[in-house]
């Protein structure tokens, strides 16, 4: 993979890349540790709760979070699969770095099982139905070319519509 992990930068809607399907990348691959660290400056760089790859340009199955409850533990979840534990949904606000100042009530699974591998290539596994499992399923979101506003109530759109157009027009 030839990528200069130093040139990442967040990426906005509409760019092209946040539609994409992800494709899964190579756990053991040091660029893909490299982009993944790149990441995690660039998601405390702009305070956000995780950023997945296709926000920093890159059309690859990886993302990173950290734990609102504990923003010094960052974690990389590289190629990641995630199950619904249960059936209970909960809505709640959400925001996303790639369409700033947007907002939108998102339903969500409550509980997540969500495995991968890790920034050092190894299997990861973890189970949540705190804040993070919401996180995880936000940024896998991504990895599925889906974003906040594809995933909005009609009534949620409507309110946010003059700041998604406005970013619209400035691509």
């Amino acid at each position: 993979m030839s990528v200069d992990p130093q040139s990442l930068s967040l990426i906005l809607h509409p760019a092209a890349v946040l539609k994409e399907v992800a494709k899964t990348v190579d756990p053991d691959d040091k660029t893909v540790h490299a982009v993944a660290e790149v990441m995690i400056r660039i998601m405390r760089e702009h305070r956000g709760a995780g950023l997945a790859a296709p926000q920093v340009g890159l059309s690859w199955r990886l993302f990173v979070t950290h734990d609102p409850d504990n923003k010094e533990h960052a974690f990389a979840w590289i190629n990641p699969t995630l199950e619904s534990v249960g059936d209970d949904k909960a809505i709640e606000d959400e925001g996303c770095l790639s369409i700033p100042e947007v907002r939108g009530n998102i339903r969500r699974s409550v509980s997540i099982r969500i495995t991968g591998f890790d920034i050092q290539g190894n299997p990861a596994e973890e189970m949540s139905d705190e804040v993070i499992a919401r996180v995880w399923q936000h940024e896998n979101d991504h990895l599925d070319g889906v974003l906040i506003i594809d995933k909005m109530t009609a009534m949620d759109r409507l309110v946010n519509r003059r700041k998604i157009r406005d970013l619209e027009r400035a691509m």
